[in-house]
């Protein structure tokens, strides 16, 4: 187990570089890659039963303690970014099916691998886990609910098979995590150190499977995909840092409000796309989980060299993080 742990450690270090080799070898050779994709919502599944192990009653009841930074971050989370994606699609002219892609990739919760780039950052790691907590609940309604009222003009979005899809593959596991964190915490206790490391083979397994399935729209879509989700990441952490400033939370509130937001839940995009758009839109998503990556240990290596004022430091202790996305 301690050889596990030590592996899994390791393999959330250097997720980024796993991600974009994965994806490299899934483009130059798809076809061993291919059947995955049909697994994608079952990996999902896996990754979100991790994050339920990491989470505990506390999480929600910072909720309660402090609401008023909890649910103005959750506002940033569910404007910032599908409107930032949607006003990048007709800055870019982006195909419509690129530019659903992006929408649904602003509408997706924040990914749990934020909380690891908040505590490097020093930034507020209790409110980032309940933001991810938060946001993650509300998913079934929110994403599908954005997602129609902003990108419907491009394609048909099924609001209720998403809805469905979104309990089924992400809370349902969550659900299943915690309860086993409930009454089997022993059992949890030996495991959950591993599981970084099982989430991190089920992200990869999902990202090989949307690479090699769309190889091709990729090689041709890939430059312009790349652009739109570059601008779409750094003006999520600009502007849910500014948001921040602007509601007069503390330097780590925003610290944490800025990562949280920018860095989403890819899998989930890649899922949903793959399951009821086109194989075109999962791309931004398969982009994403790459590049949120790379600039959200950026992030956090920028500010941890930038130490806080003494009344400003974060509360941080007790709190459990998890490495997967």
């Amino acid at each position: 187990m301690r050889v596990l742990s030590g592996v899994s450690s390791f393999a959330g270090r250097f997720f980024a570089l796993f991600v974009i080799a994965a994806a490299i070898i899934a483009f130059l050779i798809p076809e061993p890659f291919m059947p995955i994709n049909t697994y994608v919502p079952i990996l999902l599944g896996i990754v979100m039963f991790g994050m339920g192990m990491t989470m505990k009653p506390v999480d929600f009841k910072r909720v309660a303690k402090q609401p008023i930074p909890v649910a103005l971050g959750l506002v940033f989370q569910y404007t910032i970014m599908p409107l930032t994606a949607l006003a990048i699609a007709y800055l870019l002219n982006l195909p419509p099916e690129l530019a659903i892609g992006l929408v649904l990739l602003g509408s997706v919760p924040g990914g749990t691998s934020s909380n690891v780039m908040v505590y490097l950052a020093k930034g507020d790691l209790p409110l980032s886990i309940s933001m991810t907590s938060l946001s993650t609940l509300v998913a079934p309604i929110a994403t599908p609910a954005i997602l129609y009222l902003l990108a419907s003009q491009w394609m048909p979005v099924e609001f209720w098979a998403m809805f469905t899809m979104i309990v089924q593959v992400i809370i349902i596991p969550v659900a299943l995590g915690l309860l086993l964190r409930r009454f089997l915490p022993v059992i949890v206790e030996k495991t959950v150190t591993v599981m970084p490391l099982v989430s991190v083979l089920a992200i990869l397994a999902i990202i090989t499977g949307a690479v090699s399935s769309n190889a091709e729209t990729l090689a041709t879509a890939g430059f312009i995909s790349f652009v739109a989700v570059m601008l779409h990441n750094g003006a999520g952490l600009a502007l849910g840092y500014t948001a921040a400033y602007l509601v007069r939370l503390t330097p780590s509130q925003r610290r944490a409000v800025s990562i949280e937001i920018g860095m989403q839940n890819t899998g989930l995009g890649v899922t949903l796309a793959t399951a009821h758009l086109s194989p075109l839109s999962v791309i931004p998503s398969v982009i994403g989980t790459a590049w949120h990556n790379i600039t959200g240990p950026i992030m956090a290596t920028y500010w941890a060299k930038r130490p806080l004022k003494e009344g400003d430091a974060p509360p941080q202790q007790g709190a459990d993080i998890n490495v997967s996305k």
